[in-house]
């Protein structure tokens, strides 16, 4: 995959007739004259589709214009899952079909293959890769700590994270339920989620909260900003320089917050709007910090708080799920059994994540 200077990303046909069929794929679905339902709702889970590009030295290099899809992330974490109980078309030889589940048996199985993952981690603010190998080597046993891997930050799991990822998954789920016109072999989920926690900001006067959702609005009082960041040692003073309330008095009204989430849970969701700020800066708040509760537990507080939070409160991780790779699309008249159970039991072990 080649950046262009423009913002997205070009992908290189591929040798007939995968390449053709692809790009074949796209054309259909982002049709301007497209009327069809099916189609216009499912441009919401691909990447956004801008024709085909070739490099003017080489006109016959053909390549597919394509959305960045991590372009608007910091420190991207991406994932990539193929999904569907075969990873070979109907049109599969027998020496294809036999290479293919030689590759990794349980895919009929379990319905999907971890291609590779890279994962940055606050911690040591470096990036870890795992490769095919690495997901081949997952058993129905290891799987969903095998997954889990790419949730974690090197601080703690990100359930944000997680629980916004079955979010967007259930949709495409839904899609896949209410059509019977494209089956999908050897296609692919691509997961993006922001690994940076530096330089972001949650402003608490920003939360939405609609009014169908029943949260009182004077839950919070306006202006209350937290900043932070892995480096906790930055923090906000008084224009004379004196310092005058404790992290208590701060985090009692997240926990009030976080109460009051879980009371409502059924009933509310809570969304959070994520703003990136200046990396220097840290801590803020209306009622300013005291260095002397800097040196406690207040990172294990703020986890409890952000990525223990009950799933239904987090629908505003920045978070996307794209589907990718359709080289091995093919038209139908039933439903896509293969790529459903696939996401149905993905749905299952990231929900166990998000439980255990």
């Amino acid at each position: 995959i080649l950046q262009h200077p423009d913002g997205t990303v070009l992908k290189q046909l591929q040798p007939p007739p995968r390449g053709p069929r692809e790009q074949e794929f796209y054309t259909k679905v982002y049709d301007p004259n497209c009327c069809d339902s099916i189609l216009l709702e499912l441009r919401k889970y691909l990447p956004k589709y801008f024709g085909v590009w070739s490099p003017p030295t080489a006109p016959n290099d053909m390549y597919l214009k394509l959305e960045d899809v991590t372009r608007k992330f910091n420190k991207p974490c991406i994932m990539d899952v193929k999904i569907g109980q075969k990873s070979y078309d109907p049109y599969a030889s027998a020496e294809k079909i036999q290479q293919q589940v030689s590759k990794y048996p349980l895919m009929e199985e379990i319905g999907f293959l971890v291609l590779g993952m890279r994962v940055y981690h606050v911690s040591s603010d470096s990036y870890e890769t795992q490769n095919q190998h690495y997901g081949r080597s997952l058993t129905k046993e290891t799987v969903k700590d095998g997954i889990s891997k790419f949730f974690h930050s090197g601080y703690c799991l990100r359930k944000d994270v997680v629980a916004a990822s079955i979010q967007k998954i259930e949709k495409i789920l839904e899609w896949f339920e209410g059509q019977t016109q494209l089956n999908f072999y050897a296609s692919s989920l691509l997961f993006v989620y922001e690994g940076s926690c530096q330089a972001t900001t949650v402003r608490l006067s920003d939360v939405t909260l609609a009014e169908k959702r029943g949260v009182p609005k004077g839950l919070l009082a306006a202006g209350d900003v937290l900043e932070y960041n892995n480096n906790i040692h930055v923090i906000n003073s008084t224009e004379n320089g004196k310092i005058e309330a404790s992290v208590s008095k701060g985090l009692s009204k997240f926990y009030a917050l976080h109460k009051k989430a879980c009371s409502k849970r059924h009933h509310s969701q809570l969304s959070l709007k994520v703003e990136n700020l200046e990396q220097d800066n840290v801590w803020k708040s209306s009622t300013c910090i005291a260095q002397e509760h800097l040196n406690g537990n207040v990172l294990p507080q703020l986890e409890k708080v952000f990525y223990h939070m009950p799933a239904e409160t987090k629908e505003s991780a920045n978070v996307e799920v794209r589907m990718i790779d359709f080289a091995h699309v093919f038209p139908s008249n039933s439903k896509d059994e293969g790529y459903i159970y696939g996401l149905r039991n993905l749905i299952t072990v990231l929900q166990n994540i998000l439980d255990n």
